[in-house]
């Protein structure tokens, strides 16, 4: 039995993630493209994802439908995005060139630079999480909720990864925070996915259950918690990627 095209499921969260990327509005084409181009890099649309209609999209970011066909040029210039004719065509999302923070950049970076972006990411996700235990409403809790479930039932690296960057930026936004939901974005982006493809199931598990103690955490209005345990997380993700990374420099040595 044939299958069809994979869906266009660009959600809400994601929609917002992307909104949330670069520095201020995005209006002009090339604005629209590089955040579009982050947000495949940062696992928000996945390899293969279809994108929704010209129509939808450029509703969903704000864009008129001639500057979003003008980003989606550009973005097939740079080979991120290819279109194709007839019943099951649309632009869909090509499988992306490893970027400078990708597994092979991500092997480039010493220890103390990984603990420096660990350190930045801590103080962002870490205020995050406590302003959204002071200030989350209820449908933003239920989000979190929502959002750690997928989390739990993503199967892949890849799956894994976008569900918890929507995580990371739902919490930010609980936060009602711009600023701090804009660097959570940029910063996930820049963090790459390494750390998921080391995950084992087990380490997954145990991955899930910190977020929905953080989740708890919110939703009970504890901001000291919600704080330790977003700043566990993201200590927990550093020294994983420490010992990878060390442990690869010692085979470069014996080599």
């Amino acid at each position: 039995m044939a299958t069809g095209p994979p869906a266009s499921g660009l959600t809400t969260a994601a929609v917002r993630a992307l909104q949330a990327l670069g520095n201020g509005p995005a209006g002009r084409a090339d604005q629209i493209a590089d955040r579009l181009a982050e947000a495949i890099r940062l696992g928000l649309i996945a390899p293969g994802e279809r994108l929704p209609s010209e129509a939808v999209l450029s509703d969903q970011l704000g864009v008129a439908t001639l500057t979003l066909r003008e980003a989606l040029a550009t973005l097939r210039e740079r080979g991120l995005v290819v279109t194709r004719r007839g019943r099951a065509g649309g632009s869909f999302v090509a499988r992306p060139a490893d970027g400078p923070h990708s597994r092979p950049g991500q092997a480039d970076l010493t220890v103390r630079q990984l603990r420096e972006l660990g350190d930045l990411r801590s103080a962002i996700f870490g205020t995050a999480a406590a302003l959204a235990a002071r200030r989350a409403t209820a449908p933003e809790i239920q989000t979190l909720r929502r959002r750690a479930a997928r989390l739990a039932a993503a199967n892949t690296a890849a799956e894994r990864r976008q569900a918890d960057t929507e995580f990371g930026v739902a919490v930010a936004l609980a936060a009602q925070s711009p600023r701090l939901t804009q660097e959570e974005a940029n910063l996930r982006a820049e963090w790459g996915d390494l750390s998921w493809t080391l995950l084992r199931d087990t380490d997954h598990a145990e991955t899930v259950r910190g977020r929905l103690a953080l989740v708890d955490a919110v939703a009970a209005g504890d901001p000291e918690q919600a704080r330790r345990l977003a700043e566990q997380q993201v200590a927990d993700e550093v020294e994983l990627l420490i010992r990878w990374r060390v442990d690869v420099y010692r085979t470069e040595v014996d080599q």
